[in-house]
């Protein structure tokens, strides 16, 4: 029986990539290998927050957050108790002014915002770090009147906003040729 180095080989695979000792496959890094570079990062796992404009300062500003498997697992997925996916959240802002009252604050809710659960405050530079463990979900930013880890909901003002990509998938059910549906109403794109 050939073993999958000899089988890759054979074909006139590269085989310069990184093997462990169990034989798992590894994709080279971005960090190690520039040719496997995203230059406007990963075009699946980013995904853009949109300012509400309820707020003074934040009219031009942008943000962004990027999803990616946590750094302790082994695999290419990551998967909670329940068989979710299991993704580390990084949000950033930028373009923005700092409120000069209050504090920012990300959540991270269902697409039905029937489950919420608060990631963190914002740093100085507009950023902060969380996990979620549902396939869909929207990031929402904040302006609370203070930073209370205990908050289990958001009162505050709606800064920013975002859906997953896989929160906006949805069905065709009920879109026929003929039917006037605007899809854009519910919060999904074309």
């Amino acid at each position: 029986m050939l073993s999958i180095l000899a089988l890759l080989t054979a074909i006139g695979a590269p085989v310069e990539s990184s093997w462990d000792l169990r034989g798992a496959f590894h994709m080279p890094s971005i960090d190690t290998d520039p040719s496997v570079m995203c230059v406007d990062g990963p075009p699946y796992y980013a995904f853009e927050l949109v300012t509400t404009k309820n707020i003074p300062g934040t009219g031009l500003a942008t943000g962004t957050v990027e999803a990616s498997v946590s750094s302790d697992s082994p695999f290419s997925i990551q998967l909670s108790p329940d068989g979710s996916y299991t993704y580390d959240l990084h949000v950033s802002l930028d373009r923005m002014r700092v409120p000069r009252q209050g504090q920012l604050v990300a959540w991270v809710t269902t697409a039905e915002i029937d489950h919420i659960e608060r990631m963190g405050a914002l740093d100085e530079h507009l950023q902060t770090s969380g996990r979620v463990d549902w396939n869909k979900y929207i990031v929402v930013i904040t302006l609370e009147p203070s930073d209370d880890p205990d908050q289990d909901v958001w009162t505050g003002p709606i800064v920013m906003r975002g859906m997953s990509r896989s929160g906006m998938m949805h069905t065709m059910v009920g879109h026929g040729a003929l039917q006037q549906e605007n899809c854009a109403a519910y919060g999904y794109g074309n």
